[in-house]
C-alpha cells in the first residue's frame, strides 16, 4: 500500500510517499481502507519533532490522526467488514496518511450518514477538542456565554456549533474575511480581531476557549466573570492570573473517545453541526497540505483524499 512516511524529523520535504506493508489488526482493532485523512496543525509539529519530548511517534512513522473510511478487516466486536467509520487515531501512533490504517475500537465511531467521507475526515480531532474543552472541562451549559477565539479555524468552527447546540450565547473572533462564516455557524456576536478588541465587546463571559495563545490568552483572563472558566488548547494558563481574576482554568490535550464521537455524529446528522472543508489534496501532496495547515489561517479544515468516495 501507499503511505506518507517520515524517516527523520524536519520540514515538509521529509514527507515521502512510499510503498509499505499493509498492517494487520490485533484484538480490538480494525483495518480501515482510508478514503480521506484530515490534516491538522499538530501534524506539522509531530513531523518537525517539535513535540518529540512530550508525545508523538518516533521515525519512521506515517502521520495523521483523522481518518474516514471503510472497515477492511475486523478483530473487534463493535465493527464488521464494510462498515463506514471515522476515527481519531492516538497521536502517539498516527498512521492516517495512508491507503490503509489500524484503528483501535475505542477510537472509531460509525461515520455520520449525512456527510461524505471527505467531510467526515475533517471532524474527529477538532470536534473532540472542542467537545472536551467546552463540555467535559468547562462544563458549558444552557444560558451561559462563551468567547471562542479563532472561530473560523478547525476547532473554532466546531466549538461555535457545539456551544449553540448546548444553548449557550456565543461570541467568536476571526479576521474580516471570515465574519460571514462565524454568522453562518451560529455565532451570536462576530468579532473582527483586526478592527476590534475582543475585550471591548465580550465582557463577563462564563467560558473562554483559547486556540491562539500568547497575547490573546493574556488579554482573555479579564473578560471571564468571577468563578468562570478559561480553557486553552495551545498553552498553560497562568495560575497567578487565574487567582487574581477569581477564575478557574485548564489546558487541554485531546484524547480519542468513541462515545463522544458518537454524540458528535448525532449532532451532525441532526443538521446541528456542519463541516467546513476549505481544501482537498491528493495523498502525494501531503507536504503542500501541511504547509497550508501550518499557517493556522485555514478556514475550517484541509483533507487528503486517498481513494474515491464509495458509491
Amino acid at each position: 500500500m501507499k503511505a506518507i512516511v517520515v524517516h527523520e524529523f524536519g520540514g515538509p520535504e521529509v514527507l515521502k510517499l512510499e510503498d509499505v506493508p499493509r498492517p494487520e489488526p490485533k484484538e480490538n482493532e480494525i483495518l480501515v481502507k482510508v478514503i480521506a485523512a484530515g490534516v491538522n496543525p499538530v501534524d506539522a509539529g509531530l513531523r518537525s519533532g517539535h513535540y518529540a519530548k512530550f508525545f508523538g511517534p518516533k521515525p519512521p512513522f506515517a502521520p495523521g490522526a483523522d481518518i474516514a473510511g471503510v472497515v477492511e478487516t475486523s478483530k473487534s466486536d463493535k465493527f464488521k467488514v464494510g462498515d463506514a467509520v471515522y476515527a481519531y487515531l492516538d497521536l502517539d501512533r498516527g498512521g492516517g496518511y495512508a491507503e490503509y490504517t489500524i484503528v483501535k475500537s475505542n477510537e472509531a465511531s460509525p461515520k455520520p450518514k449525512s456527510i461524505t467521507f471527505t467531510e467526515a475526515a475533517a471532524v474527529p480531532v477538532v470536534a473532540l477538542t472542542a467537545w472536551q474543552a467546552l463540555v467535559d472541562t468547562a462544563k458549558l451549559s444552557a444560558g451561559q456565554t462563551v468567547l471562542i477565539h479563532g472561530g473560523s479555524g478547525g476547532v473554532g468552527t466546531f466549538a461555535i456549533q457545539i456551544a449553540k447546540a448546548r444553548g449557550a450565547k456565543v461570541y467568536a473572533t476571526a479576521s474580516t474575511q471570515n465574519q460571514d462564516l462565524l454568522k453562518q455557524l451560529g455565532a451570536d456576536v462576530a468579532i473582527d480581531y483586526t478592527k476590534q478588541k475582543f475585550e471591548d465587546v465580550a465582557k463577563n463571559v462564563d467560558v473562554v476557549l483559547d486556540s491562539v495563545g500568547k497575547d490573546t490568552l493574556q488579554r482573555s483572563y479579564g473578560v471571564v466573570r468571577k468563578g468562570g472558566f478559561l480553557v486553552t488548547i495551545v498553552a498553560r494558563p497562568d495560575p497567578a492570573e487565574l487567582e487574581k481574576n477569581g477564575i478557574r482554568g485548564s489546558s487541554l490535550s485531546v484524547a480519542p473517545n468513541s462515545e463522544e464521537l458518537a454524540e458528535i455524529t448525532k449532532l451532525i446528522d441532526a443538521k446541528k453541526i456542519k463541516v467546513v472543508v476549505s481544501q482537498t489534496f491528493a495523498l502525494a501532496d501531503a507536504a503542500k497540505a501541511q504547509e497550508q495547515a501550518e499557517t493556522r489561517h485555514t478556514r475550517g479544515k484541509i483533507v487528503l483524499k486517498t481513494a474515491d468516495e464509495p458509491k
